[in-house]
């Protein structure tokens, strides 16, 4: 069974974009989510192996969907990654300190979007691409 991820953005063209490159990777996408209470909504409903989570979004913001989803006595230790165009300096250590297991700076390129796939979802195998193409 492949490995799901949740894409969670408020941006439709990013979640298209995040969609496809998981998809030609042999990954489900468990759903999607354009704001911080469908994000709660679909990880509810689908229990994926990794959210993607833009930080800015209405209804709640990625840092407050995180903190939500992560108090909760039925979260199992899913990894949450940090989406973000604000990629100044220090930004990856406070979204990590925040709770964040990882962080991708936006534009996003898929080397790295790779690289965070196969740290959190090929432990026990799976489909891998390295083209380096940025979105």
């Amino acid at each position: 069974m492949a490995k799901s991820v949740l894409i969670c953005d408020d941006a439709a063209f990013m979640r298209v974009m995040i969609k496809d490159i998981l998809t030609k990777n042999g990954y489900d996408v468990a759903g999607e989510a354009e704001n911080g209470l469908k994000a709660v909504e679909k990880y509810n409903e689908t229990k994926p192996d990794l959210v993607m989570m833009d930080i800015t979004m209405p209804e709640m913001d990625g840092i407050q969907t995180m903190r939500y989803l992560k108090q909760r006595v039925d979260f199992v230790n899913t990894p949450i990654v940090a989406l973000t165009a604000n990629a100044i300096s220090g930004m990856k250590e406070m979204y990590l300190r925040e709770g964040f297991d990882d962080y991708l700076s936006k534009p996003i390129d898929q080397v790295k979007l790779n690289e965070i796939l196969r740290k959190y979802l090929l432990k026990d195998g799976g489909n891998d691409n390295d083209k380096g193409t940025g979105i």
